[in-house]
């Protein structure tokens, strides 16, 4: 046998040190004519272990896993030989060989596991040569501490490369996703082939019917994010939050979406088709308004399907309220509280077909009081009250009116703020 290496300072002598840095100088000199050798051994059993890893046919491929082991070895043998040795290349390898891997689609774990099989290799190798190579147990086992702490060290360049791609990929998928919902919403459509093209892009798979959401964001909760399903398209940081919502009447649909948007007034609407989202975006935009001046709920998802004959009614609210100046003018000679209960009993009369007890249910009174109010108002507006041509016009301005707290023939209270009591039948001539 030759002389023996020289043992390793520990890391209790000089703790500030890398592991690598305690060991022999020397031992790099004896290491470096193994290397070809070694590489070759560690990407045969690479190959063989991993399957992900295994293409003959691919060259450059394989000159990739080359160069990272081969690349890795000279670095950890350089490292010996000079603790400041410059770890830029091998950094620089292993951050890419991170970016591809999640480019790729593989997790981390694929790649460990072949660091892990490659240093069972050299370390097999090492061990059953060390007493040719004349390296004391000593000196091995600051050998098998500075190959652990060596892995540590790539496999911290090839997650960084790995995270890098993973921000920057979901960063391209959301710039395609907020493309793509602009392009949906755009008036005029976009041509079915560039949904389609951009929609694969986005990883969308584009549905037969859509819903657009509107959103406005509650005022006394902090800003969040919506957690949506993954089919849902959303920006909520343009000036106008929206979603499109791909198959709005599937089954839980509604739920899930209550659940994501509590935080928000949101207005979803009507189903359409998707090349339609335009459409379904307008009619949210006329509702959300509407919820924020408190005359649709907003405290659950509002859809618009439900409330078309107030969406309708209030498309050109100016229009109705001129013609309700003219139509209510014969309640502006009746003092302003029982001006509202008027209103209010003629709008539920024209809705429920004039049936007192019905009329008198809604609005919780005795259908005596229902009566008593209906002979005032046929005093008031004459046989119009009953010509069935006025009857659609004045339901649209009575509820116009009645939805509204500041505005109209006097003072208005909105129905959702107030409503009559459920006072005993009234006496003969008594107001109620």
């Amino acid at each position: 046998m030759g002389q023996e290496v020289p043992t390793v300072t520990t890391l209790e002598e000089r703790p500030q040190l890398k592991p690598w840095a305690v060991v022999p100088a020397e031992i790099a000199e004896v290491f470096r004519p193994h290397l070809t050798t070694l590489s070759q051994e560690m990407i045969e059993e690479i190959v063989a272990g991993v399957p992900e890893y295994a293409r003959p046919q691919n060259e450059e491929y394989a000159r990739t896993v080359r160069v990272a082991v081969e690349g890795a070895l000279r670095q950890f043998v350089d490292l010996i030989g000079n603790a400041d040795a410059s770890w830029d290349q091998v950094i620089t390898v292993y951050r890419e060989i991170g970016w591809g891997e999640a480019r790729e689609g593989r997790n981390l774990d694929v790649l460990q596991t072949c660091m892990r099989l490659g240093a069972r290799v050299a370390w097999r190798r090492l061990a059953a040569e060390s007493e040719q190579l004349n390296v004391s147990r000593r000196t091995l086992a600051s050998i098998a501490e500075a190959i652990f702490a060596f892995l540590d060290e790539i496999a911290r360049a090839a997650t960084e490369g790995y995270t890098k791609a993973r921000e920057q990929e979901a960063g391209e998928l959301e710039h395609r996703r907020r493309r793509l919902l602009d392009m949906l919403l755009a008036e005029p459509p976009a041509a079915p082939q560039a949904v389609a093209d951009l929609a694969r892009l986005a990883q969308w798979r584009v549905p037969r019917t859509v819903a657009a959401v509107v959103l406005f964001e509650r005022g006394q909760q902090p800003f969040s994010h919506p957690s949506l399903p993954p089919d849902v398209l959303a920006d909520v940081n343009r000036r106008e939050p929206c979603l499109i919502v791909p198959d709005p009447e599937g089954p839980g649909r509604g739920r899930v979406l209550e659940g994501a948007l509590r935080n928000w007034v949101a207005a979803m609407g009507p189903t359409v088709r998707t090349e339609d989202a335009a459409k379904s975006l307008r009619w949210a935009r006329e509702a959300l308004p509407l919820a924020r001046r408190g005359i649709l709920p907003s405290d659950g998802l509002i859809r618009c399907a439900d409330h078309m004959p107030t969406l309708v009614v209030f498309k050109d609210e100016e229009l109705v309220r001129a013609v309700a100046d003219l139509r209510l003018a014969p309640l502006k000679t009746v003092r302003p509280r029982h001006r509202e209960r008027l209103m209010r009993t003629l709008l539920a009369c024209l809705q429920n077909g004039f049936n007192a007890t019905e009329v008198a249910n809604r609005l919780h009174v005795h259908p005596q009081t229902v009566r008593y109010r209906l002979h005032q108002l046929e005093e008031l507006f004459g046989d119009r009250l009953y010509d069935p041509e006025s009857r659609l016009e004045m339901e649209m301005v009575l509820t116009v009116w009645l939805s509204t707290p500041d505005e109209g023939p006097g003072e208005v209270i909105p129905l959702d703020r107030r409503r009559d009591a459920a006072p005993p039948p009234p006496a003969v001539g008594e107001e109620r």
